[in-house]
């Protein structure tokens, strides 16, 4: 197996544990809603047009989800300083709250599927994972980094 099919195994297996937890937990909340709540979480405060892209999603829809996200205190909306036409979006304690919440429910609802694991293999998530994050932090930084340059 070549590095990128490992890479592409990880995705796929990655997508797939996703969607098994989401079936699993039954909750109604839409995807998109727990993506923004992290990438708030992750990033801070951001503009709508940014968070609609790190989101890969429409401005329009985002403007839509945020609003409905509002609604339910999840998320607060107030104006940039810097351009009065533009929204800015920071998660609240309320959002955060719910995040948590869905997140122990995922690993709840994943939790049976890993009972056979060995300790090896434990060993060898825990690795990964760590990898993993220590790749998107490194991504994180330079997305931040270039974003700055371009304002």
């Amino acid at each position: 197996m070549t590095h990128d099919q490992d890479i592409e195994t990880l995705i796929v297996a990655a997508h797939a544990l996703t969607r098994v937890a989401a079936l699993e937990t039954a909750n109604e909340t839409p995807a998109a809603q727990w993506r923004t709540l992290t990438i708030l979480r992750d990033h801070g405060a951001l503009r709508i047009g940014e968070l609609a892209r790190l989101s890969r999603v429409t401005q329009p829809g985002m403007t839509r989800l945020v609003g409905q996200m509002a609604d339910h205190g999840l998320v607060a909306r107030t104006t940039d300083a810097a351009d009065s036409r533009a929204t800015v979006v920071e998660v609240t304690p309320l959002g955060l709250e719910a995040l948590q919440t869905w997140l122990l429910q995922l690993t709840a609802a994943l939790a049976p599927h890993f009972d056979d694991l060995q300790p090896e293999e434990w060993d060898a998530l825990r690795t990964t994972a760590s990898v993993l994050m220590r790749k998107l932090d490194r991504t994180r930084t330079a997305a931040a980094d270039t974003a700055e340059v371009t304002r």
